[in-house]
C-alpha cells in the first residue's frame, strides 16, 4: 500500500507515537486526572488540606502584589497550580479574591490577640488599644485598605470584600473594654475606637504625615482616658 500523505495545505504535526504527541497526550491526560481527583476528593479532608495551601498561596500573593489586576491567572501562578484546578476550591475569582482577603483579616486580628496576650492583667484599657495601632499598620494593611476601596468603588461586586469585617473588629474591641461597663457602653466605646483607627489609618495612606498620626493617636488616648473617667 502507498503511505498516507497529509493533505496539501495542512499544518504539519507529530505523527502517531511520535514523542511529541505522547507527551502532549499524557499531559492531558495528567490534567484531566488531577482535576477529576481533585472533583471527588474536594471535600475530603485530604481536599480541604490541599484547598488551604492554594488559599494560602494566593493570599500571600495578595498581601505583596495588592488587589491591582488580580486574576486568576495570576493566581494559579502564584499557587503553582493551573486556574482549573482554582475553580474546583473556589466559585469564582471574585470568591477567591474574598477569601484571601478575609485570610489577611483572620492574620491582623490573630496578630492583635498576640500582642494583647503579652499585655494582660496590670495592663491598662487605654494602653492596650493603643498597642494594636502597630498591628493594624503590619504587612496586612495595604490589601485590607485596597479591598475597602473596592468595596465603596463597586459594591455590588465586591461588597463581599469587606463583609463582616465591621463587627470581627468589634467583638475584638468589645471584649477589651472594662468588665464594668453595660454592653450598650462596650459597642458604642468599640465603634468609636474603629472608626477613628480607620481614619487614621486613612490619612496614613493617603497623606503620609507619621506627624499627623501621632497626634490622632494622642488625641484618642485622650478621649478614651475620659471616657474611663466618666464612671469615677
Amino acid at each position: 500500500m502507498s503511505e498516507q500523505r497529509q493533505p496539501s495545505g495542512a499544518p504539519a504535526g507529530p505523527r502517531p507515537g511520535h514523542p511529541g504527541t505522547r507527551d502532549r497526550v499524557a499531559a492531558a491526560a495528567g490534567e484531566a486526572g488531577e482535576t477529576a481527583g481533585y472533583r471527588r476528593s474536594r471535600g475530603s479532608s485530604r481536599g480541604q488540606a490541599r484547598r488551604r495551601d492554594l488559599l494560602s498561596r494566593v493570599t500571600g500573593d495578595v498581601q505583596e502584589n495588592g488587589l491591582a489586576d488580580f486574576s486568576l491567572r495570576r493566581a494559579a501562578r502564584a499557587a503553582g497550580t493551573t486556574h482549573k484546578v482554582l475553580l474546583y476550591y473556589f466559585e469564582d475569582v471574585d470568591d477567591l479574591l474574598e477569601q484571601a482577603v478575609a485570610e489577611l483579616r483572620r492574620r491582623r486580628i490573630e496578630g492583635g490577640r498576640s500582642v494583647l496576650s503579652k499585655r494582660a492583667g496590670d495592663a491598662a484599657f487605654v494602653d492596650r488599644v493603643l498597642a494594636l495601632w502597630p498591628v493594624l499598620v503590619g504587612g496586612e494593611d495595604p490589601a485590607l485598605e485596597q479591598a475597602m476601596g473596592l468595596a465603596m468603588f463597586d459594591p455590588r461586586r465586591h461588597a463581599g470584600l469587606v463583609a463582616g469585617a465591621t463587627e470581627d473588629y468589634l467583638v475584638e474591641l468589645r471584649a477589651l473594654c472594662p468588665d464594668g461597663w453595660s454592653e450598650q457602653r462596650k459597642q458604642e466605646v468599640a465603634q468609636l475606637v474603629l472608626a477613628a483607627m480607620r481614619g487614621l489609618m486613612l490619612a496614613r495612606r493617603t497623606g503620609g504625615d507619621e506627624h499627623a498620626t501621632t497626634a490622632g493617636l494622642a488625641a484618642l488616648e485622650r478621649a478614651l482616658a475620659r471616657e474611663l473617667a466618666a464612671e469615677q
